[in-house]
């Protein structure tokens, strides 16, 4: 592994959201509480939020003001250009601090983080990873025991894991900028970005120790993604594991990005 980055002094959440008023509150206490923890732990560390809400038609947008949460409005109807506007707003917000020294954690509205998620995501960062990928667990209390149990068999949440969830993924602002940041693609801007710092040659880690929690609904904001891959989950015989997703589902466009197997380094 490559030296240390220099000491981070920021670390920023961006938040894309779509029409989501109603699991937005639960994403934001959660946040309120991890950035509290990190500047508990780590008060030299100056910590924001970003909610961007794309082409929202509800009261998402209200909600975020409400909570005193910084708010980027989008009408891009995709998730890899709401990602990368809360790029550019990160960049815009560090100022004069160097892009090596601002880590950028992405999460999504209907996904609920531990107190210690940013804590620990800066922790693995101060070691040199410059991206570190998280794993995410549907909410029980949302899905269906038998779905559930599916999921599980499917399913190995460990160090080293081989999924890629744009709800629990971190990164150097400077990383972001040598890579291009997020595709502006409507599915897999997640699996592109952890590919594309990996073919950068850049230290990251994948682990477990960072887990959410996201919503297990069925219904999709986007074609394919997490709920997509519940929803063909239930679908199908839940006694039978699901296939793992292959690298050529990734690219095309209805296919999906549920999961990528990358080998952690």
């Amino acid at each position: 592994m490559s030296a240390p980055a220099p000491p981070y002094a920021v670390v920023h959440v961006v938040v894309p959201a779509h029409d989501e008023q109603d699991l937005l509150p639960a994403c934001l206490r959660s946040l309120r509480a991890a950035t509290s923890q990190l500047r508990r732990h780590r008060p030299e560390v100056l910590t924001r939020v970003t909610v961007v809400a794309d082409r929202c038609s509800d009261a998402t947008a209200a909600l975020t003001r409400a909570a005193g949460i910084d708010l980027v409005e989008l009408d891009a109807g995709c998730v890899g250009r709401a990602r990368q506007a809360g790029v550019r707003r990160a960049t815009e917000l560090a100022g004069p601090v160097a892009a090596d020294r601002v880590w950028v954690a992405n999460t999504d509205a209907d996904t609920v983080v531990p107190r210690d998620w940013l804590l620990r995501q800066l922790a693995l960062a101060d070691t040199g990873h410059r991206m570190v990928v998280g794993t995410v667990r549907p909410d029980h209390l949302d899905l269906d025991p038998a779905v559930l149990r599916a999921w599980h068999r499917v399913h190995s949440l460990g160090e080293g894991h081989p999924y890629v969830h744009g709800a629990n993924l971190g990164v150097s602002l400077a990383a972001l900028h040598r890579v291009g940041g997020f595709a502006p693609v409507a599915v897999g801007e997640d699996v592109l970005l952890v590919r594309a710092v990996q073919r950068a040659g850049l230290p990251w880690c994948a682990t477990a120790t960072t887990e959410v929690t996201t919503s297990a609904r069925r219904r999709s904001r986007v074609s394919g993604g997490f709920a997509g891959f519940l929803r063909d989950l239930h679908a199908t015989d839940v006694t039978r594991p699901a296939p793992a997703t292959g690298p050529e589902a990734v690219c095309g466009a209805p296919g999906r990005v549920e999961e990528e197997r990358p080998r952690a380094v």
